[in-house]
Formats: C-alpha cells, sequence, structure tokens
C-alpha cells in the first residue's frame, strides 16, 4: 500500500502513531510503567543537581535510553506473542533477549549516574 501522505501532514501523522504506540506501552506494560514513573523522578533529580551541561545530558540520556530499549523489548515481545503462545526455542530466545537489552540499558544507567555524581560530589 503507498503512503500519499508527504510533508507536514506525514509528520502529524507519524506523531500520531508515535502517540499511540506510547499509550499503548503505558497502557499494557507494567515494566514500562514502572521505569516510566523512575525516569520522571531521575530527570527532575538530574534537572535539580548543580552539574554542567554535558553531565545532565548523560543522566537524562541513559535514563531515557532505558525507556527506549523497555519499549523495544515490548515490540518484540507483542509481535512474538501474535505469532502464538505455543512454546518455540526462537521466540524463548528473542524474548530473553530483548529482556537482557533492557537489563544492560538499566545497568549502564546505574553506572553513568554513579560515576557522574561520584567524580561530581565525592
Amino acid at each position: 500500500m503507498a503512503n500519499n501522505n508527504t510533508g507536514f501532514t506525514r509528520i502529524i501523522k507519524a506523531a500520531g502513531y508515535s502517540w499511540k504506540g506510547f499509550k499503548a506501552a503505558w497502557r499494557n506494560e507494567a515494566a514500562f510503567r514502572q521505569e516510566g514513573i523512575a525516569a520522571v523522578i531521575a530527570i527532575a533529580i538530574a534537572c535539580w543537581l548543580n552539574v554542567d551541561a554535558v553531565t545532565r545530558v548523560l543522566l537524562i540520556g541513559s535514563v531515557v535510553l532505558v525507556m527506549v530499549v523497555e519499549m523495544l523489548n515490548s515490540a518484540i515481545e507483542a509481535a512474538i506473542d501474535r505469532i502464538g503462545s505455543d512454546f518455540h526455542a526462537l521466540s524463548g530466545r528473542a524474548k530473553d533477549m530483548g529482556s537482557a537489552a533492557v537489563l544492560l540499558a538499566i545497568m549502564l544507567a546505574v553506572f553513568v549516574w554513579v560515576a557522574l555524581l561520584w567524580q561530581h560530589y565525592g
């Protein structure tokens, strides 16, 4: 099916699809809600801290990365679940790898926060 939307109309439609994705993640994924609340708190703290702009960007960016990876993991899980509920080794591997990616993103965020705050306040 050809996409006849161009320019500003395409941007508006894409933003609408993105908003639907945010709502779906918030409504259907407990982990996304938990990490979202943690991200809002962490971003507020990063904005409140007396740190330079680069440090603030790294603090916020590491937290936003967790949200991005969680959303991709949720998309993988939804696609796998759409295929069927029967166990398949490749489906399990895909879900496990998505989960591992979220864990790595969380570990990176924790490392960034500890390293930068240690350097700044330690």
